[in-house]
């Protein structure tokens, strides 16, 4: 059996990749992909502890889903976003998303 550890250091690692994308890219579609990232490493853990603690209830399962609609709703809306940015400016960069300036 793997211990719990192992799945909370894989976690760790995998969210520390998706905040590296999020603050050190430019491009909106690899910061969204980054944030997607954090979100999994959310639910490794919510069903790592899930397994470990009480597997009786099916309560880390059920967050675990929560999660991927959230996530799923949030790639719907922001892809929307950005191509409607790309439509109009010819860019993703984050730099350069300034719609809401005057």
């Amino acid at each position: 059996m793997i211990p719990l550890s192992w799945y909370l250091i894989f976690a760790a690692a995998l969210f520390s990749i998706g905040l590296f994308a999020v603050l050190a890219r430019r491009n909106a579609i690899v910061i969204l992909m980054g944030i997607e990232l954090m979100l999994n490493a959310v639910n490794i853990n919510l069903v790592a502890f899930w397994r470990y603690v009480n597997p009786e209830l099916i309560a880390g399962q059920v967050f675990a889903v929560m999660v991927f609609a959230v996530a799923a709703a949030e790639v719907a809306v922001a892809l929307a976003i950005f191509i409607s940015i790309y439509r109009r400016r010819r860019s993703v960069s984050a730099d350069e998303i300034d719609l809401m300036k005057w």
